[in-house]
């Protein structure tokens, strides 16, 4: 910031004191000047009073501009009607009143300053005419006169206006700039709370459905260990292959929040990347379906319509919501139960319906968990529907419909 800018600045926030200073100044100017001019002894008072009244009446021309112009031009008017036709300078407070009205006054207060101007330019020519008629040689010097006192008070009008305006463009940009920052605060915390929220159902997705794996795994491992050690073997193996799973999402999840260089005791290289790999999508449900299939539910995976390419995100989005309605299979329906997940390609739609013959609505819950309130945000944000209840005959249903680009759409 430039000096002429800290004392302009410094000057807004003192207006007070700084008017006040001024007016003492003009104080010691303008009153002995006016009382001076005048040879007559009793318009000395009058003089003094009016050069008195308007001075102090400057210290207020910022903070209560309407008010110090009614002041000024009160005492001013006063002067010419009593006789005293220039009491200078204090005169030329009125241009200062006038000004100051203008630029910092409200709208009213500034027309009705600039209407007093007129009336009083032509006070100025009748008193001239009046009062000095014998050095007066004509109305046309009186004219003159009044021309000349509109002419300086709509010149400082104008000015005022100009300033104003600046003012007020100045103010506009400094409240815009404000509300921006607000604005940028605010989306910036919309976006990190929706950044965690994404986060936390990643999270969820890869954790519960792994765990719900390794969980059944592990029963079903333990109570075939002693009849059937083949078995146990296969559970131990689909254990490790979850487990290791699990473990690489874990990882391509967290690089993506804090690099190699922002790792502890790590150094920063410009060769070092995190180990990247596509999401799961539509195609990766097969591979789900043969992960739970492992773990000793009876899941079978139909496909109706002709798949096509998919908007980036929508995949990954009926792939997690397949993998929690699986994972709530694992922990809810019960044994022996008989799992259908459906896959239908519509015209402008994919449809998923997963689909058991469990517990249903009888299954055991903590109330604690959010998979369901994970998959219906999923569905949200890509204005898809999801139904999620119990079967009527039995077993529990869970339909999610996301929209998709139609067939021709998808070719082009």
């Amino acid at each position: 910031m430039r000096w002429w800018e800290r004392v302009s600045a410094w000057d807004e926030e003192h207006r007070l004191a700084v008017d006040a200073l001024t007016a003492a100044g003009l104080l010691l100017v303008v009153v002995p000047a006016s009382a001076g001019m005048l040879g007559v002894l009793d318009q000395r008072p009058v003089a003094i009073a009016s050069g008195v009244v308007m001075s102090v009446a400057v210290a207020w021309r910022r903070v209560r501009p309407a008010l110090s112009a009614a002041v000024v031009f009160t005492a001013a008017l006063v002067h010419l009607l009593l006789g005293l036709f220039v009491v200078f300078p204090a005169d030329l407070l009125v241009l200062l009143a006038l000004y100051s009205v203008t630029v910092h006054g409200p709208v009213w207060a500034y027309r009705t300053a600039f209407g007093g101007t007129i009336v009083g330019a032509g006070l100025v020519g009748l008193v001239l005419v009046a009062d000095l008629g014998p050095f007066v040689q004509d109305v046309t010097a009186a004219a003159i006169v009044s021309f000349i006192v509109l002419l300086t008070s709509s010149t400082v009008f104008a000015y005022g206006l100009v300033r104003r305006a600046r003012r007020q463009s100045i103010d506009a940009l400094v409240d815009r700039a404000a509300r921006l920052e607000v604005e940028r605060d605010q989306q910036a915390q919309i976006a990190t709370a929706a950044e965690r929220a994404r986060i936390a159902r990643e999270m969820h997705d890869i954790v519960a459905h792994s765990l719900s794996v390794i969980i059944a795994q592990a029963d079903g491992g333990r109570y075939a260990a002693e009849q059937d050690p083949t078995a146990a073997q296969r559970s131990l193996t689909t254990i490790a292959e979850t487990g290791r799973a699990a473990l690489g999402d874990m990882r391509r999840l967290l690089g993506v929040l804090r690099s190699g260089a922002d790792a502890p005791g790590s150094v920063a290289s410009p060769d070092r990347r995190p180990e990247l790999a596509p999401q799961p999508g539509v195609d990766d449900i097969a591979h789900l379906v043969r992960q739970v299939r492992a773990s000793g539910a009876d899941v079978s995976l139909a496909r109706l319509g002709t798949p096509r390419p998919l908007p980036p995100g929508t995949g990954l989005t009926v792939y997690r919501i397949a993998q929690e309605s699986l994972t709530n299979v694992l922990k809810h329906a019960g044994p022996d139960v008989t799992v259908t997940v459906l896959l239908q390609w519509r015209e402008g739609s994919l449809v998923l319906e997963v689909t058991d013959d469990g517990r249903g609505a009888a299954a055991a819950t903590d109330g604690a968990g959010q998979g369901v309130v994970g998959m219906r945000e999923r569905a949200a944000m890509l204005s898809g529907t999801l139904a999620v209840g119990p079967r009527p005959g039995g077993g529990y249903r869970v339909r999610a419909e996301i929209p998709v680009p139609a067939r021709q759409e998808a070719s082009a």
